[in-house]
């Protein structure tokens, strides 16, 4: 199948200064985000939901606002948010089949982008609860890459993530907890941050997953991942201000161990070659990258239990179960298992995995990984797999993510370049507690020498 490409987006800054000089209009733009939507859906299937009256609507509203000369950080932009997060008179089904009811309040997260003057176009797909480096199910079919038809968009945030690849929307929202973000937008050839925990609120919802998930943002540029993560934060210009700003020369430590996990994994060797090669450039930039290898230990230990407890309690609140993918009932019995002695004991081990890890950083700044150690996925390779072989396929593809999901920190994905075929590589930016700032504006500098931005799926 040939790539989903439409005409070239302009980035959420540019858009943003085209609103406000009135070169353009929001129902413009979201008027033609909804016909791409719509003309892309039959085969990219990157949305669940489309609003396409209330979208509107609300761009319609944000017109008048614009000419009466008021002016917020994303006034009648159009937007998409990954459909796991509550949107007031919108289901929330995060990937799973039946009939749900209309939320009743926005979540936090959308209450500050509706503020931020935003137009939401749409709710994007899952994997089913979030559970899998690749979005496809039974309840809406496959996401698929834009740079290949053939092959995942990645997981859970693949419908966010082929959305802002193939032009749809500038950004979009989505969610990582195992590297829901990081690993499709390293797919995707896009920048995907993971905040530190707890810097963007996930209520109604206290700690998801037991404080694994994180809400955050996907763009094709640091400077508009920036932007939309100071509003999802409500951090003023903090995030935008460091992508601006040109680090100081800094140790980086270049890492290709994968983290000791339940089944094999293999770097594969063009995505070596991908990452080596951004190690290059950041030397190049003045930065000293040295080998250094974070101590992973039996993470996993840590993993599992707030993992599966998360999912036994979000298949709580599906209104038809017996709908739900078998694997996901049973990962939802473990989880339930799991929920007891096992999930006390994976919490209290968080200040130790800290100490433990942390010590990477004594020798250096950032630590600068793979982000997968396969390219995108075929679509379909998942499919009628149990638990046990799915696991091994999931962890062989996308083994080094989850581990900053264990400890809170924050990483940004970077794109790294492109397999032989074609298929977008990414690279992870990982860094210490509240080090946000400092990953952004390493990336910012990459941007500027690798000039990835100006790529895209090809016609």
């Amino acid at each position: 199948m040939q790539p989903v490409v439409t005409t070239g987006m302009p980035t959420l800054v540019e858009l943003v200064r085209q609103l406000a000089d009135g070169r353009t209009t929001s129902k413009a733009l979201v008027t033609a985000a909804l016909t791409k939507i719509d003309a892309t859906q039959s085969t990219l299937n990157a949305f669940r939901v489309v609003r396409h009256a209330a979208a509107l609507r609300e761009a319609e509203a944000a017109d008048r606002r614009l000419a009466g000369g008021e002016r917020l950080p994303l006034l009648g932009v159009p937007i998409a948010i990954k459909d796991d997060v509550d949107m007031a008179g919108e289901p929330t089904a995060f990937g799973c089949a039946g009939e749900f009811p209309p939320a009743e309040a926005d979540c936090e997260a959308v209450r500050r982008l509706r503020e931020a003057g935003a137009v939401i176009v749409g709710k994007t797909n899952s994997s089913e609860l979030g559970q899998w480096p690749f979005t496809e199910g039974p309840a809406f079919g496959a996401t698929r890459n834009p740079w290949h038809l053939d092959h995942s968009a990645g997981g859970s945030s693949g419908g966010s993530a082929a959305a802002v690849a193939a032009g749809l929307v500038p950004v979009a929202v989505g969610s990582d907890g195992a590297g829901s973000i990081r690993i499709p937008a390293a797919w995707n050839h896009l920048v995907g941050v993971k905040p530190q925990t707890g810097r963007v609120p996930t209520w109604p919802q206290k700690e998801p997953f037991n404080g694994l998930t994180v809400i955050g943002p996907i763009a094709r540029t640091v400077e508009d991942a920036a932007v939309l993560f100071d509003v999802l934060a409500g951090t003023g210009d903090t995030y935008a201000a460091a992508a601006a700003t040109t680090p100081d020369r800094l140790r980086i430590g270049l890492s290709f161990r994968i983290p000791y996990s339940i089944a094999p994994a293999r770097l594969h060797p063009q995505i070596r070659a991908a990452v080596s090669g951004l190690a290059g450039a950041l030397t190049a930039l003045g930065h000293r990258v040295v080998t250094a290898d974070p101590r992973y230990g039996v993470m996993g230990l840590a993993f599992l239990p707030r993992s599966l407890t998360g999912v036994y309690e979000w298949s709580q609140r599906v209104p038809e179960r017996r709908l739900l993918d078998k694997r996901t009932r049973e990962n939802g019995r473990t989880g339930w298992l799991l929920s007891g002695p096992a999930l006390k004991m994976a919490r209290a081990a968080d200040a130790p995995l800290r100490k433990q890890l942390g010590s990477v950083f004594r020798d250096v700044d950032v630590v600068l990984t793979p982000t997968t150690a396969l390219p995108p996925t075929r679509i379909g390779l998942f499919d009628g797999l149990n638990n046990f072989h799915t696991d091994r396929l999931m962890v062989g593809a996308c083994p080094y993510t989850w581990p900053w999901n264990v400890l809170g920190w924050p990483g940004v994905n970077v794109p790294a370049g492109r397999t032989d075929g074609g298929l977008p590589i990414g690279a992870q930016l990982l860094g210490p507690a509240d080090s946000e700032p400092l990953l952004l504006s390493v990336a910012a500098e990459l941007q500027r020498a690798r000039r990835w931005d100006a790529e895209k799926p090809p016609e």
